[in-house]
């Protein structure tokens, strides 16, 4: 394992990615692993063919089908974004938002992907309903997949569609982590190579998706509502501005590590 460790330079978590991997091949978790002293029994014949998988730079998440966020499981794979801790950011400002009331009824996710941010807030609030919106059908694939593991199949629908241009509800909440970045920026081989272009670019200047996304919003909010959009870390202003532009309030909320993360239109 210490060997397929040091083949994953290029991440920032080699030991981790090895342990991760052994604990799959060993068919156990790695806490399991680490609790029962499994850490150093020989690895069995699959561990090779998944140390170089990662060897040539695929997601984790993609190799072992799955990744958690927030309260949950997601499966993943191939045509699906992979969920960011970065991205519970707005979770976290959404139970904020609606902390000392009943919470949302009724949620939005656009760009939902594996429905990753959708699926996360009716664990939050399981009186929620919601509609996830996503461009691409092999997401939206995963997304049903994850709907039907974790038994909430009553309470989340999903659509192929263009943002919300189709969409004609209002919403007591709408998340969406957009693509932002701009095409000709710099991104891991690991991202840029495995993951979906469309849910990461969004035009020259990366802002493609708010243009799109923002002008909606004041139709689709409920009284009382929140829009929660995912931005890149120099985007605040400028996402802020499109806000204010549609007669919104803009609040911008950091993440972890106090970078700029999301910025709340209400």
């Amino acid at each position: 394992m210490a060997r397929a460790a040091e083949q994953f330079t290029f991440s920032e978590t080699p030991r981790l990615d090895a342990e991760l991997l052994m604990a799959h091949a060993l068919g156990t978790t790695r806490d399991e692993m680490l609790l029962r002293g499994l850490i150093d029994t020989p690895a069995p014949p699959a561990f090779a063919e998944l140390a170089a998988r990662r060897a040539a730079h695929e997601p984790i998440a993609y190799i072992l089908g799955k990744r958690d966020f927030w309260t949950i499981e997601l499966q993943v794979g191939p045509g699906a974004l992979v969920p960011r801790a970065d991205s519970e950011t707005l979770i976290e400002a959404a139970v904020d938002h609606f902390k000392g009331t009943p919470g949302p009824a009724r949620v939005l996710d656009l760009g939902t992907g594996p429905g990753t941010l959708l699926l996360a807030a009716l664990a939050e609030w399981p009186q929620a309903a919601g509609l996830g919106v996503d461009s691409s059908s092999r997401a939206l694939t995963w997304a049903w997949r994850n709907v039907a593991s974790l038994g909430m199949s009553g309470r989340a629908r999903f659509v192929l569609g263009d943002w919300a241009a189709r969409i004609a509800d209002s919403f007591d909440l709408i998340l969406a982590n957009p693509p932002y970045i701009g095409t000709a920026e710099p991104l891991p081989a690991e991202v840029r190579e495995h993951e979906p272009a469309s849910a990461l670019f969004a035009g020259a200047d990366g802002l493609d998706a708010y243009r799109a996304i923002v002008p909606h919003l004041p139709r689709l909010l409920a009284p009382g509502g929140v829009a929660i959009l995912e931005i890149g870390w120099t985007q605040a202003d400028t996402v802020t501005a499109l806000v204010e532009t549609q007669g919104l309030a803009a609040t911008l909320r950091r993440d972890l590590a106090g970078h700029p993360r999301a910025i709340l239109a209400a």
